[in-house]
């Protein structure tokens, strides 16, 4: 610590050369001279090492102790600050880089909204900038309280705006709105109907009258499960049976077949790129958009554009509000091509796969497929027999009773 101390007041190396230079020694601790380091050559000659502060003092009492100084070197910030006393570019430089460092840390960089779900960021941040929070923004002059009030006000689906401030950052916590709860308001009665043909594995009725059980044969449209439950009367009783209509609820497992089928192109159009390229370069500082080289929007059809952009990232991971876009323009032309027989089919096949589970639902599982595939006109035809186990029930709409 004490050697960072003495580099910050800065420190000279001495020679002292004389018949009794020990008296030197003496006369600087008399005079309160901080002194240290101190080596002795020979009988008449030792070196010390001195505050530059304190090098008057001791120029001043080497002529009392009989002693001739040699200054051997120095070091410590204000021989650096020497050095550059006539460089007065560095100077300046230093000082608008202070001056930038000051006050840059004092304006708004990047805007931060963290919280929303449903409500697009996009939204949240041109009503901010409607409001006066931007990048580039002046802090200190911000009303965040007010900006935050506004905010809320502005967007009904926020309940809660937090907007705060930290350095160049600026820090906006949302709250989104809970709609309620909808409460349905179901009249008269509804039944399950099968949505697709199947062998009955399995049903579940949780509301409503099965009419069918496990091993039977159902088509598409047939009743399922009632919303019309029959109430018999007591046994040899002459009360008629009662009946009550209620929503149809439940699950029915079935054993289905479903036929998929696909087709497609054995000679297909592709891109190829005829080597002729243009890069186009864009700076974005503050919101504010700056293009060089013309504009890409003016090649037609035939160019695939790239764009590319690299933003200024700090370690910690916060965006800043600069960034630079580089927009490629590549030059095709159309070329015909013929699709590997065999790739094409097992293209087909993983697309008609993922149309059966769509089919049968998250639930559902298709258990095997037996694939054909037939070429005529020179197109790829593949067809696909699928055995699965799914849910056939489907609610209809409600009806009135009676």
């Amino acid at each position: 610590m004490q050697h960072l101390v003495n580099y910050a007041r800065g420190w000279v190396r001495l020679q002292a050369v004389g018949a009794f230079p020990e008296r030197l020694l003496n006369l600087c601790a008399q005079n309160e001279v901080t002194f240290w380091a101190v080596e002795w050559r020979d009988g008449q000659t030792l070196a010390l090492t001195v505050l530059q502060g304190h090098l008057s003092r001791v120029e001043a009492l080497a002529p009392r102790a009989g002693c001739e100084l040699t200054v051997e070197g120095q070091a410590g910030v204000p021989s650096v600050l020497h050095r550059f006393r006539k460089r007065y570019g560095f100077l300046a430089g230093l000082f608008l880089s202070v001056l930038l460092v000051c006050l840059g840390s004092r304006f708004v960089l990047t805007v931060e909204v963290t919280g929303n779900q449903a409500v697009p960021q996009a939204a949240i941040l041109s009503q901010l900038r409607r409001e006066g929070l931007r990048p580039g923004v002046y802090g200190p002059h911000l009303d965040t309280k007010q900006i935050a009030l506004n905010t809320q006000l502005a967007l009904e689906e926020l309940a809660w705006v937090s907007v705060n401030l930290y350095g160049t950052r600026a820090q906006v916590v949302v709250r989104e709105t809970q709609p309620p709860p909808e409460l349905p308001e179901r009249e008269g009665t509804s039944d399950i109907l099968a949505r697709a043909g199947g062998l009955i594995l399995e049903i579940n009725a949780a509301a409503g009258q099965a009419k069918v059980k496990p091993g039977d044969t159902v088509a598409k449209g047939d009743v399922l499960i009632s919303g019309t439950v029959t109430m018999e009367g007591p046994q040899y009783s002459d009360i008629p049976p009662r009946y009550l209509h209620v929503h149809a609820v439940g699950q029915v497992w079935a054993r289905t077949w479903r036929t998929v089928q696909g087709t497609t192109p054995l000679n297909a159009t592709t891109k190829q790129y005829t080597g002729k390229e243009r890069s186009f370069w864009s700076v974005t500082v503050l919101d504010r958009h700056i293009n060089f080289f013309g504009n890409s929007s003016i090649y037609g059809p035939e160019y695939d554009k790239i764009r590319k952009t690299y933003t200024a990232t700090l370690p910690k991971g916060q965006v800043l509000p600069f960034s630079i876009t580089r927009e490629r323009v590549k030059r095709w032309q159309p070329t015909s091509v013929s699709l590997d027989l065999t790739a094409a089919q097992q293209m087909l096949e993983q697309q008609l796969t993922e149309e059966l589970k769509r089919q049968v639902g998250e639930d559902g599982q298709v258990v095997c497929v037996d694939w054909s595939a037939r070429v005529a006109d020179g197109f790829l035809t593949v067809t696909g027999v699928a055995e699965c186990r799914e849910q056939i029930g489907e609610t209809t709409a409600d009806r009135p009773v009676g």
